[in-house]
């Protein structure tokens, strides 16, 4: 527990202190956010020029947090379980988070350069996030740990992810290989990321969401280190096989803190936005945070703000190109209301709650399975 809230300390601290230098920096680079006037968004007034690319600042505070939180981890008393030397666990779930911000940065990158809203154009976008799907979901599927006890026996050879779809646990029933399993985990990414991104509009409604959904991570991925089937000190039939779970609950507690940083910042009247870079680098790291704790079909629930805003713009564009008509007065669901003349930090709020309320779910449902597991 020491090193997951190190890392939560380190990468707070980091994302507070260093975010108003990344907004004098982008300010005098004048990488502010192109902003579309004709809208008619009250969330759109006098943010034009606003810094964007923020999520620079909290992706690289969750790195450095998570070396910070191996330093300390390196004098548990327990260290012989929980892996001190970095594993594969983190290169999927930092890469996963580093290289989709990598694709957002490069759309900011544009959208600033050219002075227009319209950054990397949506099949660039979508390679970028299948590419790194790919990659990452194939070290995720052909590595498996090779943890050994004092014997030379080996304790844990689990892979990051998982080759049957998950609920809480993987579920037998639902076998579907390495390679539909990578096919998966490229769908989970396209998802997480572009839900991050299309809730990313309003000052800190994005940011906060997120934060509520790495805490929940951060949670499940300790309370399975200690009911861990690799450690030999647990010996219930109930034990979690999963990979490297510490690892998971540090890399989210540092993300949630560096995000909790950020926010400090990013909430209304934001003075520096996340931009795709954050969006995207976000979205990457939950889908890998589903993927490693096999809780890939409990995601839609636990980020279930995300869903219902990614099935509004769905509806939406479904029902004008059928019908020619629109559900919404616009798309997201958060401009919807906007329209409707709901002040932003109202919906901020409102949504966050909704944000809550999926959290609290997909929390308790995890928990219920446990408890029917031991009685």
């Amino acid at each position: 527990m020491r090193a997951v809230i190190v890392a939560i300390g380190v990468a707070f601290l980091i994302s507070l202190f260093c975010t108003p230098i990344a907004i004098k920096v982008f300010a005098r680079l004048k990488a502010g956010q192109p902003i579309r006037s004709n809208l008619g968004l009250a969330s759109n007034e006098g943010k034009k020029g606003t810094p964007t690319m923020g999520g620079v600042v909290f992706i690289l505070a969750t790195v450095i947090a998570y070396v910070a939180g191996h330093l300390a981890l390196t004098t548990l008393p327990d260290a012989q379980i929980a892996q001190v030397e970095p594993t594969i666990t983190a290169l999927v779930l930092l890469g996963l988070m580093v290289f989709s911000g990598a694709v957002g940065f490069i759309d900011d990158f544009l959208k600033v350069r050219k002075r227009h809203s319209g950054g990397l154009n949506k099949r660039g976008k979508l390679a970028g996030q299948i590419l790194v799907g790919a990659v990452f979901g194939a070290v995720a599927v052909y590595f498996p740990s090779s943890m050994t006890d004092a014997g030379g026996n080996a304790t844990n050879t689990e892979t990051v992810g998982s080759t049957t779809l998950s609920f809480i646990r993987d579920v037998p029933a639902l076998e579907i290989g390495k390679i539909g399993a990578v096919i998966v985990i490229i769908m989970v990414v396209m998802a997480a990321t572009n839900g991050v991104n299309l809730t990313d509009g309003l000052d800190g409604l994005a940011t906060g969401a997120s934060v509520m959904v790495l805490a929940a991570y951060a949670l499940i991925a300790f309370w399975q280190y200690r009911h861990w089937c690799a450690d030999p000190n647990y010996t219930e039939s109930y034990c979690y096989t999963v990979r490297d779970p510490l690892e998971i609950a540090l890399i989210a507690g540092a993300a949630a803190g560096a995000c909790v940083g950020f926010l400090w910042w990013n909430t209304s009247p934001a003075r520096i936005f996340m931009g795709d870079t954050g969006a995207l680098g976000l979205g990457g790291l939950i889908a890998g945070m589903a993927m490693s704790t096999r809780t890939i079909l409990l995601l839609p629930i636990l980020g279930g703000l995300f869903v219902i805003i990614t099935m509004s713009v769905v509806i939406q564009i479904i029902s004008f190109r059928t019908t020619g008509k629109r559900v919404f007065r616009m798309s997201p669901l958060q401009h919807h209301f906007e329209l409707a003349g709901w002040s932003e930090v109202n919906i901020v709020v409102r949504f966050w709650i909704i944000a809550g309320i999926g959290v609290a779910i997909a929390l308790g449902l995890f928990y219920s399975e446990f408890l029917a597991a031991v009685s």
